[in-house]
Parts: C-alpha cells; structure tokens; sequence
C-alpha cells in the first residue's frame, strides 16, 4: 500500500495498492472543492483491486485525511454513500 495523496490539481485522492499478482494498482476518487468540502463524485478501484477490500481501506484513509485537514466529505456517488452508512462512527466529517 503507498501512501494516500490528494492531486487538487486533478480533485482527486488516490492510493496504491498491490494486486493478487503483486503488481501495483490503484483506488481513486474524483472530487468537487466546494468550499472546505469535497463532494466525493467517484470511487473507483482497478478491477484487479475488485473483491479485495482495497476500496474500503481507501475510503479508510479518505476519512482520516479528511479529518487531519479539516475536511467536511460529502458523498455523491454510490459507494461513498455505503461506506459511510456502514461506517457511523465517520459521520462527523459529513457535511
């Protein structure tokens, strides 16, 4: 696993991860700034990455950056929104 960055220039996250095969791929999400908010418009993981949980841990290292920097997330796409009913205790970064 790399570690997890912010692109502001792409308003994106993503985070590496190593496949089955042990070759490195990724999970990402697209982003709208809107004000001190990211609305979360996309997750997506290399389809490699599928079934493996690597989207879940990125989603794990959103809430965390999210929280270190003060972020407020709003989740937009599908995804987002699960992650985040399953995970209640990350509700305080909801805006």
């Amino acid at each position: 696993m790399t570690d997890f960055r912010d692109l502001p220039d792409e308003q994106r996250f993503e985070q590496g991860f190593t496949d089955p095969d042990g070759a490195a791929r990724r999970v990402w999400a697209d982003y709208a700034v809107q004000g001190d908010r990211r609305a979360i418009l996309h997750v997506e993981a290399d389809n490699e990455l599928r079934g493996s949980g690597a989207a879940g841990r990125f989603m794990a290292s959103l809430a965390n950056h999210a929280r270190a920097h003060g972020i407020k997330l709003t989740p937009r796409c599908s995804y987002a929104v699960a992650w985040f009913k399953r995970h209640p205790d990350q509700g305080d970064l909801l805006a």
